[in-house]
């Protein structure tokens, strides 16, 4: 039965995972959009539906003035602005709206996930504070880090009687997600084998994804002492087209990282990348179910292996991980507003199912 209570929503930034987040705001029924913040003045004055590719009209205009947002009061913000090569501006974006006694919905930055044992605590201190400040909640997730690496591997964790190792595993093509910024800049695809782009800085990995590792033994009832990264990287003999621009021969076109915690002489937690632009390159390595897939592989007794595999309506499993990223975090609203105040994490929030999201058009098969 759903709830008579009807949340107050308003949507910060209309990027790749913003316009999909936007979509699912207008689906849940328990959910009233009441403002639409974006960085672009192009954007603003548009109608909601139109910035969601909807067609309809809903009244609610965005505005690139962060005031008016804040003045909406809404019980909850849906924060989808870039935050991978913007760290300062989000981390300053995230108090301001949370010392104003707005809960937030966060797909980044990744670290604030599960900070504790990842970074710096003068990295997320002022996160607390403004939570303090405001009588507020932080949740950053989406589909990894996030759903596919907390959720899922704690649910198969349940049905083990001894675990050895829990392995999270990212195993896509990346061609048609369209972020030049993430995969060039980044990543460092389409760039020569000697580039060293952002993310293969030491510790630069730790800090996007050790809060996946800590995060887990934590659930688990463990801790680790540290974390290893590792990483190889593949060019492509042949020119690649993607969405987000030419990939040239010679240059960077396939990423395999693999994160490992360590706990004793044992390593009972990793997470592993595999990231292709072309379905031909590094053959050798974990190949998905379908077109993409996350994996988690348990070693232990029994051994488990459970694939989870994404394709939109579209056809695109790029365009599916978007919508989970921005669908973990809409459906989250609810739960998120009714928890502690502070950084909450996955381990803090109950079930989340999709309430209300079943569809006038479903049918029953004969």
């Amino acid at each position: 039965m759903i709830e008579a209570t009807k949340y107050r929503v308003a949507l910060w930034g209309t990027g790749n995972v913003g316009r999909n987040a936007l979509a699912g705001v207008m689906a849940r029924p328990d959910l009233e959009l009441v403002g639409v913040w974006v960085s672009s003045e192009v954007k603003a004055g548009k109608d909601a539906g139109e910035l969601a590719g909807l067609c309809v009209h809903t009244k609610v205009k965005a505005t690139s003035n962060r005031d008016e947002i804040l003045a909406l009061k809404p019980d909850c913000i849906v924060h989808c602005a870039m935050a991978d090569n913007r760290l300062v501006e989000a981390i300053e974006d995230l108090c301001m709206i949370l010392s104003n006694g707005i809960n937030v919905v966060s797909s980044g930055p990744v670290f604030l996930q599960f900070p504790y044992g990842v970074v710096d605590e003068s990295m997320y201190q002022p996160i607390v504070e403004a939570c303090n400040a405001g009588n507020s909640s932080l949740f950053v997730n989406g589909i990894d880090p996030g759903f596919a690496n907390d959720l899922l591997p704690l649910v198969l964790s349940g049905i083990c009687e001894e675990i050895e190792e829990v392995r999270c595993m990212e195993i896509l093509n990346y061609a048609t997600y369209n972020q030049g910024t993430v995969l060039m800049d980044i990543m460092g695809f389409g760039k020569p084998i000697e580039y060293l782009p952002m993310l293969l800085h030491p510790g630069v990995l730790t800090m996007a994804w050790g809060s996946v590792l800590h995060q887990l033994a934590k659930g688990l009832g463990i801790e680790l002492d540290s974390i290893e990264e590792s990483y190889e990287r593949v060019i492509t003999d042949h020119e690649i087209r993607i969405d987000s621009g030419t990939i040239e021969a010679g240059t960077v076109a396939a990423l395999r990282f693999e994160l490992v915690g360590l706990a004793g002489n044992k390593r009972p937690i990793v997470l592993e990348h595999v990231t292709r632009l072309s379905d031909d390159i590094a053959p050798s390595w974990p190949q998905p179910v379908g077109k993409g897939c996350y994996r988690v592989v348990i070693t232990g007794e029994p051994n488990y292996t459970c694939d989870l595999q994404l394709l939109g309506r579209d056809g695109d499993h790029n365009t599916a991980g978007l919508k989970a990223t921005a669908m973990r975090l809409v459906n989250s609203v609810p739960s998120v507003i009714k928890s502690r105040s502070g950084l909450i994490s996955a381990l803090d929030l109950p079930l989340t199912p999709g309430v209300g999201l079943v569809t006038s058009s479903s049918k029953v098969s004969t």
